[in-house]
C-alpha cells in the first residue's frame, strides 16, 4: 500500500509540474465547474428572455415564472471505474484496469490537494463498490486501499446497469470521469443522459492487441466474461477486416456521441505514458473554464 501511493504520488507531482509549465500557473483545475447550474425561479419580468420562462411552474397559474441560475463553485466528483473482466487485458506490465485504477488514485490525490469533495463507484453488470464524496487526504487514501483490495464479484459488463446505477445514486450535478474499455453494446442513452445531467468525462482504456489483432490462425480465444472459448481463424483477411471495422465504428460512436453532448473524451493506451494526456485534457477543460467565465 505504501509503495502504490508513494507510486501514484510521483505521478500527480509530475502531472502537476507539467501543467505549471505549460499553463504557466494559470490552471483552474479539473475539479471546478465549468458553467451554470440551475438556481430558483422568479417572477418574470419585462425585458427576461423568453427562453428562460419556466413552462410547468407557470402552468400552474399563479403566473410566469423564469429560472434563475448561478455559477457553479464546486461540485463533486465521481470515479466510475468499470471492473469488468473485458479489463483484464494488457500488452505490456499492467492491464486496462490496473491504469484505470491508477488513474483513479491520482486523481483522488489531486482531489484531496484541491479541497474537492471526491467518491468512487466501481461496477461491472451491477455496483461492486461505491464510497461515498468527501474531502482530504484520508479519503484519497481510502479510495486508493479499496481499489487495491477490489475483487469483482461479477466478470459480467453492462455499461447501461452501470449508468443507470450512478444516475440513481448521484442526484446533484457532479463532474464525473468515466472509465472503461467501452466494450460493450446499447448504452448510448444512458450515456447520453449521464452527459445531460453531469459535467462528464469519458476516459477510453484501450490495448495495443485489441486494435493490431496478431494473425496466429485458428486459434482458441476464451471470453472472459462469459467463460466460453471460441475457435476463430485470425489469419484470414475477412476476420481481420471485419474486426478492425467494427472495433473502429465502437470507438467512433463513442467519440462522436462525447461531442454531441459536450462531453471530454481521452483515450488512453496500456502501453503508454497517460500523465501527458491528462495534462492535455486538464488544459482543455482550463480553456473550456475561460471562455465560460
Amino acid at each position: 500500500m505504501r509503495e502504490l501511493v508513494k507510486k501514484l504520488r510521483k505521478y500527480e507531482i509530475r502531472i502537476r509540474k507539467a501543467i505549471n509549465t505549460q499553463m504557466q500557473g494559470d490552471f483552474h483545475s479539473v475539479f471546478k465547474g465549468t458553467g451554470l447550474e440551475f438556481d430558483d425561479v422568479r417572477a418574470y419580468q419585462y425585458g427576461d428572455d423568453v427562453r428562460s420562462i419556466d413552462w410547468n411552474v407557470s402552468a400552474k397559474g399563479h403566473g410566469t415564472f423564469v429560472k434563475t441560475y448561478r455559477e457553479e463553485k464546486e461540485q463533486s466528483v465521481f470515479l466510475m471505474l468499470d471492473v469488468s473482466a473485458s479489463q483484464c487485458i494488457g500488452t505490456g506490465a499492467q492491464q486496462k484496469l490496473d491504469v484505470g485504477k491508477e488513474i483513479c488514485g491520482v486523481l483522488a490525490l489531486s482531489a484531496a490537494r484541491q479541497q474537492s469533495q471526491i467518491g468512487v463507484i466501481c461496477f461491472s453488470d451491477r455496483k461492486e463498490r461505491y464510497l461515498k464524496p468527501a474531502k482530504g487526504i484520508q479519503q484519497a487514501y481510502a479510495i486508493i486501499k479499496s481499489l487495491s483490495e477490489l475483487v469483482p464479484v461479477s466478470k459480467q459488463t453492462s455499461l447501461s446497469a452501470g449508468i443507470k446505477l450512478t444516475l440513481d445514486i448521484i442526484k446533484r450535478r457532479s463532474i464525473i470521469l468515466l472509465l472503461s474499455d467501452f466494450i460493450d453494446n446499447n448504452y448510448e442513452k444512458e450515456l447520453s443522459m449521464l452527459a445531460r445531467r453531469h459535467d462528464l468525462i469519458v476516459l477510453h482504456l484501450r490495448d495495443l492487441r485489441e486494435q493490431q489483432l496478431p494473425a496466429m490462425g485458428i486459434v482458441p480465444i476464451l471470453d472472459k466474461e462469459t467463460g466460453r472459448t471460441l475457435w476463430l481463424n485470425t489469419s484470414g483477411e475477412e476476420f481481420q477486416k471485419r474486426y478492425l471495422m467494427q472495433y473502429t465504428e465502437n470507438q467512433e460512436r463513442l467519440v462522436r456521441l462525447c461531442q454531441k453532448y459536450q462531453a471530454n473524451y481521452l483515450a488512453i493506451d496500456t502501453n503508454e505514458d497517460y500523465v501527458p494526456q491528462l495534462v492535455n485534457l486538464f488544459r482543455l477543460r482550463n480553456k473550456s473554464t475561460k471562455k465560460s467565465a
